[in-house]
């Protein structure tokens, strides 16, 4: 007995020290347990701060003026410019229906933009014929045919750019964009007649010979769009629609 007391006695401190390592696992579950709520709230919190879509947060989109303005172009090029509403511009670009309304104000005010675009890139393409003309006279031509290839690469905006009744022209990006686009065109006249041209000081000969080329060229750009100038081409074999223009614009 005595052998074997001393024995239990020996092994008493493993026992308890056995003991409790339970009680240390227990404990260290119950932290764990404890910290799961707090994990679970972070994930909450996080899912709080997660980034809403343009359709939620339409407004903070940083391209979404842009992507509107695309998106009221495609809208335009399928349904033709009486479809084009808000809210088929809204659905186009996914967005919610108040977006376009916050950024333009009404249709108007996203036409206006719209052909504000337009006479942006109206002006670039007659800028960038001057720069591949050799001559002043080449440089004209080159104007005038950038003007009417412009209106067949883009017809609906085209249409747009000139429909007064359907912009407001007192937004100041359409006054600035049209009146850029202007003096490309007056640079056709210019260089026809060899000399520099001050659009708020024209003289009788230099406004007339803006009008005159003006509706020349915008003229016979309709013609093409209308498809009235088929006729013409077909009666004069080998006879394109440069030429055409080119032979026009010479006789003037």
């Amino acid at each position: 007995m005595g052998a074997r007391s001393k024995t239990k006695l020996a092994d008493r401190p493993n026992a308890i020290s056995a003991m409790k390592k339970p009680v240390a696992a227990g404990k260290t579950a119950a932290a764990t347990i404890r910290k799961v709520p707090s994990a679970a709230k972070n994930a909450a919190s996080a899912g709080k701060s997660a980034p809403k879509s343009d359709r939620d947060q339409p407004y903070h989109h940083g391209d979404l003026h842009e992507a509107l303005l695309l998106a009221a172009k495609r809208v335009a090029e399928r349904d033709g410019l009486n479809g084009l509403s808000l809210r088929a511009v809204a659905r186009e670009a996914g967005v919610s229906h108040a977006a376009p309304a916050h950024h333009f104000g009404d249709v108007t005010g996203l036409l206006s933009e719209l052909a504000a675009v337009g006479f942006q890139k109206f002006s670039a393409a007659l800028g960038e014929a001057t720069c591949t003309a050799g001559s002043s006279e080449a440089a004209a031509q080159g104007r005038a045919n950038a003007y009417v290839a412009f209106a067949r690469e883009n017809p609906c905006m085209f249409q747009l750019m000139f429909r007064a009744e359907r912009l407001d022209h007192n937004r100041p990006v359409l006054q600035a964009a049209s009146k850029a686009a202007f003096a490309k065109l007056a640079g056709i006249v210019s260089a026809r007649r060899h000399e520099d041209i001050a659009l708020d000081r024209l003289t009788l000969p230099q406004a007339a010979d803006i009008a005159r080329i003006w509706s020349l060229v915008h003229g016979f750009a309709m013609l093409h769009l209308d498809d009235r100038l088929r006729h013409i081409l077909e009666s004069a074999p080998g006879v394109t629609e440069e030429m055409l223009l080119a032979a026009m614009l010479e006789a003037d």
